[in-house]
């Protein structure tokens, strides 16, 4: 069974089509990539399936659930967590509290029990701060725990904000431009992670991402979105081959 499955899923903005009639069976434990220009739809694409916005037509089911018009944050809970193209940290906090934040969302607090700082209130915030520490070791962050997150050089929030995302546990991790702005060191260095959330945590992957290199080096199955439509999808070699793609981003069709 599709772990995410979604149906003619469309959105307009004013009479523009930003996505039109997009589908996907998202197989569970892929690494599934989306690519296309500026303007493809990629990050409204993103933002229909985590809630932020809803769609004007389709449908969107998770873990055999409907989710189409479900706001972002039941989403999240279900099991869906994102990144951003742009950076989105709370600046000012350190790196550890970053991620907390994330993991408070999962839990039920007594309002009683926090103002008294009841036996099981404390309990929890220890095991918050132990998780914590666990996702930052994950992305290779430990050792900064304490820094103000907008002290990190680039490479290091954006994987920050990944691990906030992985904070949450979830069973599909949306990836929005993971690599833009990164030096080739730090790309391998990130490459390297989202395969090991992948292998060892068992996270469903899908990204979207201007650097077709990447994707086809890193992605089992590809979809290729132009101005809102989908145009091809396929494993690595099929989409490189295909003439829509080559016209659309190659501009010939000479065999890659």
């Amino acid at each position: 069974m599709p772990l995410l499955q979604v149906d003619q899923l469309s959105r307009s903005f004013r009479g523009v089509r930003a996505l039109e009639n997009y589908t996907l069976q998202l197989t569970p434990l892929t690494i599934h990539g989306v690519i296309g220009p500026n303007g493809a739809g990629k990050t409204t694409l993103f933002n229909l399936l985590t809630g932020f916005i809803s769609p004007t037509a389709g449908r969107i089911r998770f873990l055999d659930q409907e989710i189409t018009h479900a706001p972002a944050h039941r989403i999240a809970r279900l099991g869906i967590a994102r990144t951003f193209q742009n950076i989105r940290l709370f600046g000012n906090l350190p790196v550890l509290e970053n991620v907390k934040v994330a993991l408070q969302s999962q839990l039920k607090h007594s309002f009683v029990g926090t103002l008294l700082s009841s036996a099981r209130f404390v309990q929890n915030e220890r095991e918050l701060e132990r998780r914590a520490h666990e996702c930052l070791e994950l992305v290779g962050l430990a050792a900064q725990y304490q820094q103000v997150a907008r002290n990190l050089p680039y490479g290091d929030q954006r994987k920050l904000e990944i691990a906030r995302a992985v904070a949450l546990n979830p069973k599909v991790l949306l990836l929005d431009e993971p690599t833009a702005g990164m030096n080739p060191n730090e790309t391998g260095e990130l490459l390297q992670l989202i395969r090991h959330l992948r292998d060892q945590l068992k996270i469903t992957i899908m990204l979207v991402a201007h650097d077709i290199p990447l994707i086809m080096n890193l992605c089992e199955q590809i979809q290729v979105l132009n101005y809102g439509k989908l145009i091809a999808e396929g494993d690595p070699h099929t989409v490189r081959n295909n003439p829509d793609v080559i016209a659309a981003y190659l501009g010939t069709a000479k065999e890659v």
